[in-house]
């Protein structure tokens, strides 16, 4: 939206300087084509570094997740001995 708005104004100038030289009208133009460039630069950064983000955020939250299925799968081995022992325990009296 802010692309085709800054386009939006850069064809507005450029149809205002119908009256201009045509050096002005060359000069309006490239300017114009390097600050959409400059734009076009800029949201590529500002997507990559969403990406990487999400890319972090979620392989964290990956990270997480696999370590609280770890201590569950630690934590239901324990009490699967346990019972175990206590049945030894019982069996041996």
């Amino acid at each position: 939206m802010t692309k085709f708005a800054l386009l939006a104004a850069a064809g507005l100038a450029l149809a205002g300087l119908g009256a201009c030289s045509q050096k002005a009208q060359d000069e309006t133009a490239q300017a114009a084509n390097t600050t959409a460039a400059d734009m076009d630069a800029t949201m590529g950064a500002a997507v990559n570094d969403v990406d990487a983000a999400t890319d972090n955020a979620l392989g964290a939250a990956s990270d997480r997740m696999d370590d609280a299925g770890n201590r569950m799968d630690n934590a239901a081995a324990d009490v699967g001995n346990g019972f175990d022992a206590a049945g030894n325990d019982i069996d041996a009296d």
